[in-house]
């Protein structure tokens, strides 16, 4: 024992500055013997372009279920030489695997030690979903297959939507999206502006997804920067999806209302757009057609289209123009682009989305102009049309996805009109008398139980 009183005696003489760095290299020493390692890199130097995409924009729902957050093996806090494949239990030749940071789908085929061949199979499939292109930490894919053979694999992007491709005999696959509808639990939000709407809404319960969805919304009518003020108050009615009781990330906000000193900012949704009080739109209207002139259109939505030879279902989700290469392609409305790739099958494409129910993407393209991340403007210049991919003549695909579904484009009801007018308005005040007296009730209801749980404070003492 009388070393260490000698060491203490020896520490405590040194200078102050001297002591804080010998703490500092203690408390790393330890922290390297008793922490294992969490590098979570993957050895295989493979390049295919097909990277998990980690950069999430701020509107895109979270997908991360609370079962696979409770889940021991996932994401980063496993070693590297670890495989991440988990035995389905009751299911022979089935493993389950969690997609983190830096996988690619060519690593993790190679781990299940799967032909290349397949996967370009279940890529040429994908093409008419392109599941697979939008892989991030998080997700869950399930393999089953016979020696080296995949016969079914399962993309789980949450505990309500997922992707299955099951194969046909030698001629490929075919994709199945199931998407279940769930339990969806309304709640009214609400709290006093302390500093920022989003920090405020954060701590009311608010997530992030949700607050930025709002700011954005409602950026055109009001400068949350400048106009809104400490001790301004909010309402936010929206609901939440359940499976089996657990939270799945999808949600939908039904109303919001800003209390301002000197006026009230409101958004209520109504067949898939916002309205103010007074029916007016508060989303850009969409145009159509992504170009301006006139095009042939060569190939018209078909979710049932199946393909002459093999026999197997090959859904066209989208609307195809002939179009030379070259040929100038605008965005048909306001947003943000969420996605520029290149693709084995659907070439060169790009992705936006357009305030939460929308979202339209642009194949085979030619040429980008535009940027992961850029904001654009209905009728700005984003792409040139080409004959990337898998295609065979220059033309342009084009979708609309509405909630996360692909629909008719050319027949979709999509937000043109600036005002509600009619029948539409009238059947918008019914609805809007609807949330007004939804919102009523769950501050009646709160305010019940905040007095309830005050006596109870009271009788305690």
């Amino acid at each position: 024992m009388r070393w260490m009183s000698s060491s203490a005696s020896f520490v405590t003489a040194l200078p102050k500055i001297h002591q804080k760095a010998l703490a500092g290299l203690a408390a790393a020493l330890l922290l390297a013997v008793f922490i294992p390692s969490t590098d979570n890199s993957i050895s295989s130097p493979l390049s295919l372009d097909h990277l998990i995409d980690t950069d999430a924009p701020f509107f895109e729902t979270p997908t991360l279920s609370i079962r696979q957050q409770k889940a021991p093996w996932a994401f980063d806090k496993v070693p590297a030489n670890e495989t991440l494949l988990i035995p389905n239990i009751g299911r022979s030749n089935s493993y389950q695997y969690i997609v983190r940071k830096g996988d690619t789908l060519s690593s993790i085929f190679e781990r299940l030690q799967l032909p290349q061949k397949t996967m370009y199979q279940l890529l040429e499939t994908d093409l008419n979903v392109l599941a697979l292109d939008n892989l991030k930490p998080g997700h869950t894919l399930v393999f089953d297959k016979q020696d080296q053979q995949l016969l079914r694999l399962e993309l789980q992007f949450n505990l309500a939507h997922k992707v299955v491709y099951q194969r046909k005999e030698d001629n490929g696959f075919e994709f199945n999206e199931v998407r279940l509808e769930g339990d969806w639990k309304q709640k009214l939000i609400s709290g006093e502006i302390l500093y920022s709407f989003t920090g405020s809404g954060k701590q009311a319960g608010l997530s992030q997804w949700e607050a930025q969805t709002i700011t954005e919304l409602l950026k055109q009518r009001v400068d949350f920067r400048r106009d809104i003020q400490r001790g301004d108050t909010f309402e936010v009615l929206l609901s939440r999806q359940y499976v089996d009781n657990e939270m799945t990330g999808n949600n939908k906000i039904e109303a919001i209302r800003i209390k301002n000193r000197r006026h009230e900012i409101n958004a209520f949704l109504f067949e898939d757009n916002y309205y103010d009080e007074k029916g007016r739109n508060l989303e850009k209207a969409f145009q159509r057609y992504p170009f301006s002139g006139k095009y042939r259109l060569s190939s018209h939505f078909n979710p049932k289209r199946r393909h002459p030879i093999t026999r197997l279902i090959r859904p066209h989700n989208g609307t195809d123009f002939a179009m030379r290469k070259g040929s100038p392609v605008v965005t048909t409305g306001d947003g943000i682009v969420t996605r520029v790739v290149r693709h084995k099958y659907a070439g060169l494409y790009i992705e936006i989305q357009h305030g939460q129910s929308y979202k339209t993407r642009y194949l085979h393209l030619n040429k980008s102009y535009v940027v992961k991340g850029q904001r654009v403007k209905r009728g700005e210049r984003i792409a040139q049309s080409g004959n990337s991919g898998r295609s065979t003549g220059a033309h342009l695909h084009f979708e609309l996805h509405v909630n996360g579904r692909p629909v008719n484009a050319m027949t979709a009801k999509i937000p043109i009109a600036v005002s509600l007018t009619g029948k539409k308005k009238s059947s918008f005040q019914k609805q809007l008398k609807d949330y007004l007296a939804q919102i009523e009730a769950s501050q009646a209801q709160q305010i019940a139980l905040n007095k309830k749980d005050s006596t109870v404070k009271e009788s305690t003492l």
